[in-house]
Order: structure tokens, then C-alpha cells, then sequence
């Protein structure tokens, strides 16, 4: 055998591993959105309302503040939007409003101990699986993973986000003005 064959053989065994590894994480990506779906069906929420309480309740436990623009950048919503979906929040007894304690034109928005209490008993079995799923893994194994699931999010991140040889910085996720409460 040659060895431009011999090259030509192993790129073709590489491209298949590759196809393979991505078929895995697209059926794992398939099943994460269907039982998401499923535990905003349980709770009743939109997904939006959703991930504005794990965002709250990851900065609560980071001790950061969150305002209303941390929000809608968060998204990538309108302030329109953002306020609506607050509203929901806070009319449902998720979130809860309060001033800011050094820019009165300002609020911070935190998760309610009812949405803690929802949000854990809905997820804690999930997070329990996973964690399992997890552990079982070597130092080796899970640097590699880590890796790959970093450039994964790198290859994905910026699709569909303006490239500025072509216009600039139009539409930007970052960009919301901010909100004034």
C-alpha cells in the first residue's frame, strides 16, 4: 500500500469517527431539548421563563447581581420583551423586583424561594443522573471531553452573528439598550 493510500484510509477512518461523535452529541442534544421541553410542560413555562431562573439562581449562587439589561442581553431580546417576560415572572411568584441599592433608576431581580423549590424538584433527579453518569469517567477521559465540548461551543458560537468583514456589528446579541425601571 502506498502512502498517499495509507493517508487517504486513515482520513477516511477519521472523518467516520468524527461523523460518529457528532451523531452522538446531536441524538444527546435531541433528548436534553425533549426533556426540557417536557419540564417546562410540568411547570408551565415558556422555555425564555426558564432560563431566566436558572440564570438567576446561578448568579444568586455566584453572588452577582442581576438587572433587567443582564436579562435581555442574556437572550438577546428586545427591553419590550424583557419587561413582559419579567412581568410573567413576578406575577407568577417566581421572581421577585427590587431597587438597586446605589442607582435608584435601576432593579435587581432574583428568583423567589418558590421558583428554587420548583426548579429543584423538577431537576434534581436530572442532575443526580447526570452527575452519576458523570463520575464514571477518568481524569483523562474528562479532559478530553472538556476539550471537546469548549471547541464544540467555539465552532457553534458565532454562527449566524454578523462576521465584521461583512457589515459590522449589526444585530448583535450584546447590544440592548438598557432597561429603566
Amino acid at each position: 500500500m502506498s502512502s498517499e493510500s495509507a493517508f487517504f484510509y486513515d482520513s477516511d477512518k477519521e472523518v467516520a469517527r468524527a461523523r460518529q461523535v457528532l451523531e452522538a452529541l446531536r441524538l444527546y442534544q435531541a433528548a436534553d431539548s425533549a426533556m426540557r421541553r417536557r419540564t417546562r410542560q410540568a411547570m408551565s413555562m415558556r422555555e425564555n421563563e426558564m432560563l431566566v431562573l436558572s440564570f438567576l439562581m446561578r448568579a444568586r449562587e455566584e453572588g452577582e447581581t442581576v438587572t433587567p439589561t443582564d436579562i435581555a442581553r442574556y437572550l438577546g431580546i428586545s427591553t419590550a420583551s424583557t419587561t413582559a417576560l419579567i412581568d410573567r415572572l413576578e406575577k407568577s411568584g417566581h421572581l421577585a423586583r427590587t431597587r438597586h441599592p446605589t442607582d435608584r433608576r435601576s432593579v435587581l431581580l432574583a428568583a423567589t424561594a418558590q421558583a428554587d423549590d420548583e426548579m429543584r424538584s423538577a431537576l434534581d433527579e436530572l442532575d443526580e443522573r447526570m452527575l452519576s453518569t458523570a463520575s464514571g469517567i477518568t481524569e483523562s477521559q474528562s479532559r478530553t471531553i472538556v476539550s471537546f465540548l469548549e471547541r464544540m461551543r467555539r465552532a457553534v458560537d458565532d454562527v449566524g452573528e454578523p462576521h465584521p468583514m461583512h457589515g459590522g456589528n449589526h444585530g448583535s446579541r450584546h447590544g440592548s439598550p438598557s432597561l429603566a425601571d
